[in-house]
């Protein structure tokens, strides 16, 4: 392969997925630290005989390096002071495969087009409201019917975003999403296995791609709006307001946790923030929960968490000779295996 088919940005993606830094990739390759530096700035290039050695060392093929890549931010992350920052840039890694392969998916026809509504919030200290309107245009412009979200997941991959489990060992990476403006992708922590929890995670991410998109991201405030939308997204206000109880009544709140499919937590910060309970009343809530061991497993489980498909259908009906000449097939691999 010639030099002039080198794609700088592919290098610190394959070497992000080996979790190595510059200096000990270039150790294992036989090069200075600062020719990784200027490969992957594009101040120079390798020659096939180092374009060689790269794919041998990051176990990725040799195509890999060829492939146009599209950029976007670092991702929205929850975690980031508890986060190693060589287990965040594999994640983020891990998310450009998932989105090349979406990219062949989508060629043969196997993947919708992104139609993910962007609807930029005001600023960092958008109200409420704001969020709450945003989250309900939304769901109008999806046509999503009244009550509760079916699947999270499948409503994702129907609208062009890509959704995968994530194949990391490290608890500390929570969800997070990459922006892509042809395939937003979302990925999920494979280690959580409670579906309340996981269809808050991916629509919380969602409240990402549509309120900030690559305008505005890394502070809490941020968080705390994705959150607000994932909250209206999948409890709608006028739907829930005079269903969810003014006081602690644990068989009212499950029987909507049944219904709505979505954990007593987050039912008990929607009956606060709508003003259905007081302070005092939801804290007695929280507290009685706590003391009940139910803040880390919560009683009536709902079942396996919702699962990624599309990726997965592509790779087991085509297996795509392209995709896994050009692409880590042990990353390919473990999407899969994750999902």
């Amino acid at each position: 392969m010639g030099t002039a088919t080198f794609e700088r940005e592919r290098l610190r993606v394959a070497r992000e997925l080996a979790k190595l830094s510059q200096t000990q990739l270039a150790g294992k390759v036989g090069v200075s630290p600062a020719a990784i530096s200027q490969f992957e700035s594009g101040a120079a290039r390798p020659g096939a005989a180092t374009i060689a050695s790269f794919s041998t060392t990051l176990n990725v093929p040799t195509g890999f390096f060829a492939e146009p890549i599209t950029e976007t931010h670092e991702g929205f992350f929850r975690s980031l002071r508890r986060t190693a920052v060589a287990d965040r840039r594999r994640a983020r890694a891990i998310a450009h495969v998932a989105r090349d392969l979406a990219g062949y998916a989508a060629a043969a026809g196997r993947f919708p087009a992104n139609d993910v509504p962007r609807i930029p919030v005001s600023g960092l200290d958008a109200g409420i409201d704001e969020i709450e309107r945003i989250a309900g245009q939304a769901r109008k412009t999806w046509k999503l019917p009244a009550g509760p979200v079916n699947n999270v997941v499948d409503l994702l991959e129907q609208h062009g975003v890509v959704v995968i489990r994530l194949p990391l060992g490290s608890a500390d990476v929570d969800a997070f999403s990459l922006p892509f403006p042809d395939h937003p992708v979302v990925v999920l922590g494979a280690d959580k296995n409670d579906r309340a929890r996981s269809r808050f995670d991916g629509a919380h991410e969602l409240g990402h791609l549509v309120l900030h998109g690559e305008q505005i991201w890394g502070v809490k405030a941020v968080e705390n709006q994705a959150h607000r939308f994932a909250a209206a997204l999948l409890m709608p206000a006028e739907e829930i307001v005079n269903q969810l109880p003014t006081t602690v009544d644990w068989p009212k709140l499950f029987e909507l946790k049944r219904y709505w499919q979505v954990s007593l937590a987050a039912l008990l910060m929607r009956a606060r923030t709508l003003g259905r309970m007081s302070e005092n009343t939801y804290l007695t809530a929280i507290k009685a929960a706590s003391a009940r061991g139910w803040r880390r497993v919560e009683p009536l489980p709902l079942g396996e968490p919702e699962q990624p498909q599309r990726l997965l259908d592509f790779l087991d009906d085509s297996v795509s000779r392209e995709a896994r000449r050009q692409l880590p097939v042990h990353i390919v691999a473990g999407i899969a295996s994750a999902a």
